[in-house]
């Protein structure tokens, strides 16, 4: 048995290169669902997600209202919406007001992932220019989940994951090389 159930990744400015990097490490039949807010524009097209599905085995998608959060899929919020997870573990959108000036936010995913998973959750801060999932990585934390920061030295734009590490003393504290290796090892049954 797994000691995770899913990781929840938010991520800025950078996101597409690094995504890529961490996402080509993980294998096909990855068991972990992994969910994804990147600041995109409001008028983003697929062509986001498909440069990402050329360099992954999963599936990377835009998530849709009421969706099951299943293995071997990478569910992003689509522009301009909020995503959530439901108690059933669907998924759900939202326009709700913007959070960090930022819809899709990244504290509201991890806010919701926390009420669900509890500490079967893993929440990972890239690379990013504003404060975003600070708050909702403290309470991954608090919940008892695993806190995965991008080192800042190692990230584009090194705000977010700074505010990330005020907010919280996190569990590990990695370089972007080392992340894709580090999530796929969490995917064994005898991972960390």
């Amino acid at each position: 048995m797994l000691k995770y159930e899913a990781v929840v990744i938010g991520v800025s400015c950078g996101g597409l290169a690094a995504l890529t990097q961490i996402f080509a490490s993980l294998p096909a039949d990855y068991p972990l669902p992994i969910l994804v807010v990147q600041h995109l524009h409001p008028s983003q097209n697929e062509d986001f997600f498909s440069n990402l599905n050329e360099h992954c085995l999963l599936t990377v998608k835009a998530a849709d209202e009421k969706e099951a959060v299943t293995r071997g899929n990478i569910y992003f919020a689509p522009p301009n919406y909020h995503l959530l997870v439901e108690k059933d573990q669907t998924l759900s959108l939202s326009v709700d007001e913007r959070v960090n000036f930022s819809r899709p936010s990244v504290d509201v995913l991890f806010e919701s992932a926390a009420a669900v998973f509890g500490s079967r959750l893993v929440g990972v801060v890239l690379t990013g220019a504003n404060a975003d999932g600070a708050v909702g990585l403290r309470m991954i934390k608090e919940r008892g989940g695993l806190t995965v920061v991008q080192d800042p030295d190692s990230a584009l734009a090194d705000y977010m994951p700074r505010a990330a590490m005020a907010a919280v003393t996190v569990d590990h504290l990695l370089a972007l090389v080392e992340i894709g290796p580090f999530l796929a090892e969490l995917g064994k049954p005898d991972g960390f």
